[in-house]
């Protein structure tokens, strides 16, 4: 019985362990950032130095979801960033916030 009783926890652990989702913010970049945006380089948008540098996460997750709203406030004359609204999880959005501030300046912390 006590043996049984271990292997099922063991299992429950183990089942519990794969189906967690580690979503990585690199992945991310990758995959949906890397056309327009480089680490610490412009490209066609700016790096995400200079992103960390100016923004909060907050700012972040918000331009993300919806750039239109947010770009004449951060002094921008246009955004041409698409929209990730529903088609980015929250923990997407999260974990390539994150990343993005892996980037920050030293100076700034």
């Amino acid at each position: 019985m006590r043996i049984q009783r271990k292997l099922t926890l063991l299992l429950l652990f183990f089942c519990s362990f794969s189906f967690a989702q580690n979503i990585s913010g690199e992945k991310v970049f990758r995959t949906y950032c890397w056309g327009c945006h480089h680490q610490t380089s412009v490209a066609f948008g700016p790096s995400f130095q200079e992103i960390a540098d100016a923004r909060t996460k907050g700012e972040i997750q918000g331009y993300i979801v919806a750039p239109k709203s947010l770009y004449e406030q951060f002094g921008h004359k246009r955004s041409v960033m698409p929209s990730f609204e529903g088609k980015l999880s929250q923990e997407e959005i999260n974990a390539i916030t994150h990343f993005i501030y892996t980037y920050k300046s030293k100076k700034d912390n």
